[in-house]
């Protein structure tokens, strides 16, 4: 697919302020692709004015396609297509020669600051004559906002938004005169309204009057609805009451810089909205669950520890304290994934816990991370803690032998790939030291969490200049 921004930075010698406009006219142009039932071409001209090159493409989503091809980055010499040039150089829409009725081409001129900077080539297929009176209202429309893009007033500025889920032609079509009264609304449209709770008839009504007595939400009124509603300020609003939630976007229609009416679409939002409420919902049950499960799991360290005290055996006591140690790993990863949302989690924070946890053990070795892995998903950001919670606890007891010294946890992250290095600079491995045939419940842990719930892999190797390194390789799956 061609880049639009490097065509024209290769292709023209239109200004950096013009490349935004014409951005902006790209972004909103669907919205005339789909009233016109056509297809659109963006044309700009060449650095030497020897022809066009195609810079945006927009099919629409109300009909058939004129052009199933991709045209963006074809070049058209000068005189190929004398509709494109006239309406360049006059300023004017100039329809191809011989074309009529639904299978209409014509150039349109986009106009800045009184300056001809593009051309916007209009081709519609072949079609039934357009009978309805909503299909007429359709192409009207389309031609008013053709006629504001040639004069310079189409896109219009951004305004007023308050809501994330913008209309399109198809969701609903409101045809406002100059005092906000609704002229036209497409079927969608009335729908939506009657699922706010509109009784009375929606031709002929205050759009904004009504929208205000059907708002009813918690909290102050939202200014932003009338504004939208009256279809004098460009924007987006939202009507929402214990029914139904529909979304608004205004189009003020000017001609000649005189206010001919409004344009505005809307669309109903209420399951969108229902499952967002659903989807919030869920996340706070998890949070509070992963809340929960972090005290139960602080209790549970707390009684042993208790139970540690009453021992006399140093083993018994030993083997407590490492169970104290595992259960508060696991409790921070809950306490992490509590303060989070969504599914995944930032592994950097958790991974700055186990080694504060490890520093308790440490004495007046120094622990310390390096690297980062980011953000991970949840069902492993627990394994992966547990492992390097093991990996740090075996370095500082058994790597350091008691003996001062240093340990380090880089992170790094490439694509679907984390990769945890833990290295200490003791006395390194002993003799003959075989992973796979050890027996303490450590190493047990860190093999089986890293191939059955990492997807990877580990390996222990001499550190340089002493030491040892332990890797592991774990795997993201899609």
């Amino acid at each position: 697919m061609v880049e639009r921004g490097r065509v024209l930075a290769e292709r023209s010698d239109l200004r950096p302020e013009d490349h935004d406009y014409l951005g902006a006219l790209v972004a909103d142009w669907t919205l005339v692709a789909d009233l016109a039932f056509a297809d659109l071409v963006l044309w700009v001209p060449t650095w030497d004015f020897g022809g066009f090159t195609a810079v945006a493409q927009a099919r629409p989503s109300t009909g058939p396609t004129a052009i199933p091809e991709d045209v963006v980055g074809r070049f058209i010499p000068k005189g190929r297509r004398m509709f494109l040039d006239r309406a360049f150089a006059s300023g004017q829409i100039v329809r191809k020669p011989g074309s009529q009725g639904s299978g209409v081409e014509e150039g349109i001129p986009v106009s800045r600051d009184g300056r001809v900077i593009a051309v916007i080539a209009r081709y519609a297929a072949r079609r039934p004559a357009a009978d309805g009176a909503l299909e007429r209202a359709y192409l009207s429309m389309a031609d008013d906002l053709v006629a504001m893009i040639t004069s310079g007033d189409f896109p219009v500025p951004e305004g007023l938004a308050t809501t994330d889920s913008p209309p399109r032609v198809g969701d609903g079509f409101i045809r406002l005169d100059t005092q906000g009264r609704v002229q036209l609304a497409s079927p969608n449209a009335i729908s939506a309204f009657h699922r706010l709770g509109l009784a009375a008839d929606f031709i002929g009504s205050d759009l904004a009057a009504t929208a205000a007595r059907l708002s009813k939400t918690p909290g102050p009124v939202d200014e932003s609805l009338t504004f939208v509603a009256t279809g004098r300020t460009p924007g987006s609003a939202q009507i929402e009451n214990s029914e139904a939630a529909v979304t608004l976007r205004s189009i003020p229609l000017r001609r000649k810089g005189e206010l001919t009416g409004a344009l505005v679409l809307s669309r109903d939002v209420t399951d969108l909205r229902r499952q967002e409420r659903a989807l919030l919902t869920k996340e706070s049950t998890i949070r509070e669950i992963h809340h929960r499960v972090k005290n139960n799991l602080q209790t549970v360290a707390a009684l042993l520890r208790l139970q540690a005290r009453g021992i006399e055996s140093p083993e018994g006591r030993a083997a407590l304290a490492e169970a104290v140690r595992r259960v508060g790993s696991i409790a921070v990863v809950h306490e992490t994934l509590a303060q989070e949302h969504g599914d995944d989690a930032n592994f950097d924070e958790v991974a700055d816990r186990i080694v504060a946890l490890t520093r308790d053990l440490a004495g007046g070795s120094q622990v310390r991370r390096v690297g980062s892995a980011g953000r991970l998903p949840a069902d492993v950001v627990t394994p992966l803690a547990m492992v390097l919670a093991e990996l740090l606890a075996n370095a500082v007891q058994h790597g350091l032998a008691g003996a001062a010294g240093d340990v380090t946890l880089r992170l790094s992250r490439t694509g679907r790939r984390v990769i945890a290095e833990v290295s200490d600079d003791g006395v390194g491995l002993p003799d003959g030291f075989d992973p796979a045939e050890s027996t303490g419940l450590g190493l047990r842990i860190v093999r089986t969490l890293v191939a059955e719930e990492l997807s990877g892999a580990v390996t222990w190797e001499p550190n340089t200049p002493h030491g040892t390194r332990a890797v592991v390789d774990a795997m993201l799956l899609a």
